[in-house]
This record gives structure tokens, C-alpha cells and sequence, in this order.
């Protein structure tokens, strides 16, 4: 998460050596449940999107992450192939408790 604090900020993935914004639309409860675990960050508070919080500079993650929610770390969740037309104004805000 890139923001103010550990718990709380625009979500970015590692893919290929390279950061990248995850887009709003590929990105749901399950997901944020998965991500607030991984960072021993209790449970999500808020999912917001349309760059509630500022836009990245990053390469942009437009496939759907699809957690169950009971996996320990994101890269368990399974990725579907369908991918979303996203810009730097779709980036994921995400906060933890």
C-alpha cells in the first residue's frame, strides 16, 4: 500500500519486477480482506476507486484478482484472463483497521 501509513493506501502488486496500480475494477471485499490479512493489517475499512486518494505513476494491473478471501497472500488468488480498460483515474485506494 502507498500512502500515509502501512495500512492504508493505493494498492500496488509486484508483477515481473515491476509495480503496478491495481485498477478498481478488478478488485472486490474478497480481494481487500486477502490484502488487509497479508499486511497483518486487521480487516478493510474502506475500498475506494476512481483514484480517491491520487493517481499513480505506476503500469496499470487491469486483470480481475479473484480471492476467495480465505487465501494468506494475494499471489494465492487465483487471476482471471478477462482484463479492464483502466487509466491512472481507476487506481485502487484501500484501507485497513
Amino acid at each position: 500500500l502507498v500512502g500515509d501509513s502501512r495500512c492504508s493506501g493505493r494498492l500496488e502488486v509486484l508483477h515481473n519486477h515491476t509495480w503496478m496500480s491495481v485498477c478498481d475494477a478488478a478488485f472486490d471485499q474478497q480481494d481487500a480482506e486477502v490484502v488487509c490479512r497479508e499486511l497483518d493489517c486487521g480487516a478493510p475499512v474502506q475500498v475506494l476507486g476512481a483514484a480517491a486518494f491520487g493517481k499513480g505513476d505506476a503500469h496499470m494491473w487491469t486483470q480481475e484478482i479473484q480471492c476467495r478471501g480465505n487465501e494468506s497472500q494475494m499471489h494465492f488468488c487465483p487471476v482471471s484472463s478477462q482484463k479492464h480498460n483502466c487509466s491512472h483515474d481507476d487506481c485502487l485506494w484501500l484501507q485497513c483497521a
